[in-house]
C-alpha cells in the first residue's frame, strides 16, 4: 500500500473529524449533507484523501461530528453516485476518483436555498418546487410512499418477461390513448379497488395526475369552461397547474363532512377539482350526504374532477366508493401510480364523460405523442400477476406503523395541535389555535433540520394555522426525531412568559 495512504488511514483511526477540521456548526441550516460532501470533496481534490484512501465508518463519523447517522450516510451515497467513492464490503468506502476540475469549489450547500428563500406567506410553483428540493435531514414534505419497498424484483422479472414478447413491430409510436394491455390491466384494477366499471378503449394514459389537468383544462376550455371550483384548502400543486393553463379557480370551503356543496352552488363554477375518498390536505371523507348534494349539483349540468388522491391507501375504515362509479356521465377521473409505487414513474390514468373523449385523446397526442410503453407494459405484467396486490399490501403495513409512531410523537411533544386524516393516506394534517404563523413556524423547523409544509399554503381564504406532515417516506425513528424538533420550534414561537 502507498505510504500516504498508509498515514491517512492511521490519522483516520485517530481522528477523521480533527484532521480534515471538520465543523459541523459551519453547515447552513438543515445543509449538514451538503456541507459534508462539499469537504470531503475538497479534501480529495486537494490531495489530503488520496485514491485508496479509507473513509471511516458512518456510524463512527456520525459520532465524531455529533450528527445523526442518516446525514453521513446521505453524503456517502452522493458521493458513490458522483464517482467519487466506492463501497467495499470489507474495505469499506474508499476514495476512488478526484472530482472534475472546479466541481470541489461548488459545493452543493453554496447553492442550496435558504429558509428566508423558501418560505413566504403566498408561494408559487418554483417556491413550492424548490422546497420539494431543498436537502433537510428529516423530511416531513407529504406526497411520497415508502419508495424504499419499490419492488425492484417484481419490476425486473416483469421486465423480462415482457421484453421476452417485444416485437420489433412494438418498438414504434405506440397509440397516444396508450397500450391496450395496460388500458385493460388498468380497468380490471379499478374494478377491483375502486369500483369502476369502464371500457378499455375509454382510458386515456397519462403522465401522471398533473398530466390529467393539463389534458383537462385544454379540453373542458375548448368546451367554455374556464372556472373549475378547487377546494379550500386545497393542494397547491393542483391548483398552480391549472392556472397555468388559464383556469379560474375559486375556492370552496371544506369542513368535516369535506366540500360544502352549497358553497360550490354560489361559486358559479360549471366544475370542480376534488379529492373525495382522502381530502387533501385535511384527510376528511366526503359524507355520504355530500356526495349527494354533490351528485344533485352534477345533474344540474355540474361536472366533477375527481382526483383519487392515494384512495389505495387506507388503514382504519372500509374502501370509500370512487364518485365515478355512480356517474360516469358527470365525472371525469384521474389516479396515477405515483403514491402506489413511485412518482418517478410518471404513470396515471383518465377516463373522460363520452362526450369529452375524443378531444382528450387529441390533446394527450398533440402534447407527447403517449407515454412509453415499456414501462406501461411491465405495470400490466405486476397489474394482472398479482405482484401490485401484494406490494400494496406491504405498504400499507409499513405506512400504519409509521403513522402511528407520529401519531404518538405528536400527542407527546405536540399536545396542542388538533390531528386530522390519520385513517388513510400518507400524510397527517395539525392545527393550531394560538394564532401563530404556520410559515414561520415551518421555516423555523427547516432550520434544525426538519421539513414541512405550511398548511396556510394550500388555502386560498383564512384559515386556522396548521402544518402538513408527510410519514409514509421516513423511517419511525427519524419521524420520532422531527416531530420533537417540530415542538422545540413551536415552543420557540411562542410569547416569553406562556
Amino acid at each position: 500500500m502507498n505510504r500516504s495512504i498508509e498515514a491517512i488511514n492511521e490519522r483516520a483511526k485517530r481522528g477523521f473529524s480533527d484532521f480534515l477540521q471538520l465543523d459541523p456548526s459551519r453547515a447552513r441550516a438543515g445543509g449538514l449533507s451538503d456541507w459534508l460532501v462539499g469537504e470531503v470533496r475538497g479534501a480529495i481534490a486537494d490531495g489530503r484523501l488520496p485514491t485508496g484512501s479509507r473513509l471511516p465508518a458512518s456510524r463512527v463519523l456520525a459520532a465524531e461530528l455529533q450528527v445523526s447517522r442518516g446525514v453521513v450516510t446521505e453524503a456517502y451515497q452522493r458521493l458513490s453516485e458522483n464517482g467519487q467513492v466506492v463501497g467495499h464490503a470489507r474495505a469499506g468506502t474508499v476514495i476512488a476518483a478526484v472530482p472534475a476540475p472546479g466541481q470541489e469549489d461548488r459545493p452543493a450547500s453554496k447553492a442550496a436555498p435558504e429558509a428566508a428563500d423558501l418560505f413566504e406567506p403566498a408561494p408559487g410553483a418554483a417556491t413550492f418546487d424548490l422546497l420539494r428540493s431543498a436537502p433537510a435531514a428529516i423530511d416531513l414534505f407529504p406526497g411520497l410512499p415508502d419508495l424504499t419497498t419499490f419492488p425492484r424484483s417484481a419490476w425486473l422479472r416483469a421486465e423480462r418477461t415482457v421484453l421476452a414478447d417485444f416485437a420489433a413491430a412494438d418498438l414504434g409510436y405506440g397509440d397516444p390513448s396508450g397500450a391496450p394491455a395496460f388500458r385493460l390491466a388498468v380497468t380490471r384494477w379499478l374494478a377491483r379497488n375502486r369500483g369502476i366499471h369502464a371500457d378499455p378503449a375509454e382510458v386515456i394514459i397519462v403522465a401522471g395526475v398533473a398530466q390529467a389537468l393539463a389534458v383537462l383544462a385544454r379540453v373542458l376550455g375548448q368546451a367554455g369552461i374556464t372556472r373549475i371550483a378547487v377546494e379550500d384548502p386545497g393542494s397547491l400543486g393542483a391548483r398552480e397547474q391549472l392556472r397555468a393553463w388559464g383556469v379560474d379557480t375559486p375556492p370552496v370551503l371544506v369542513d368535516d363532512a369535506g366540500l360544502v356543496v352549497e358553497h360550490l352552488r354560489r361559486s358559479a363554477a360549471s366544475a370542480v377539482l376534488m379529492t373525495p375518498a382522502h381530502q387533501f390536505p385535511t384527510g376528511v371523507v366526503l359524507s355520504g350526504e355530500r356526495r349527494r348534494e354533490l351528485l344533485g349539483w352534477a345533474e344540474d349540468g355540474g361536472l366533477i374532477i375527481e382526483d383519487d388522491y392515494d384512495a389505495e391507501h387506507r388503514y382504519d375504515r372500509a374502501p370509500v366508493a370512487s364518485l365515478r362509479a355512480v356517474a360516469p356521465e358527470r365525472v371525469c377521473y384521474a389516479g396515477s401510480v405515483s403514491k402506489l409505487l413511485a412518482p418517478a414513474l410518471r404513470v396515471g390514468w383518465l377516463l373522460v364523460p363520452s362526450r369529452y373523449h375524443r378531444a382528450a385523446v387529441l390533446a394527450k397526442r398533440d402534447a407527447d405523442l403517449g407515454n412509453a410503453v415499456l414501462p406501461q407494459l411491465v405495470l400490466a405484467h405486476l397489474m394482472e400477476s398479482g405482484d401490485l396486490d401484494r406490494h400494496l399490501r406491504l405498504v400499507r403495513r409499513r405506512h400504519r406503523r409509521r403513522r402511528d409512531a407520529m401519531i404518538a410523537a405528536l400527542q407527546r411533544e405536540l399536545p396542542e395541535a388538533r390531528l386530522q386524516g390519520a385513517a388513510a393516506g400518507l400524510h397527517l394534517m395539525i392545527n393550531f389555535t394560538d394564532g401563530l404563523s404556520d410559515v414561520d413556524l415551518a421555516a423555523a423547523a427547516f432550520g434544525r433540520g426538519v421539513k414541512v409544509q405550511p398548511l396556510s399554503w394550500h388555502c386560498q381564504t383564512p384559515h386556522q394555522p396548521g402544518l402538513v406532515l408527510g410519514y409514509a417516506a421516513t423511517p419511525v425513528r427519524a419521524i420520532e426525531q422531527g416531530v420533537s424538533l417540530l415542538a422545540e420550534s413551536y415552543r420557540d414561537l411562542q410569547p416569553a412568559g406562556e
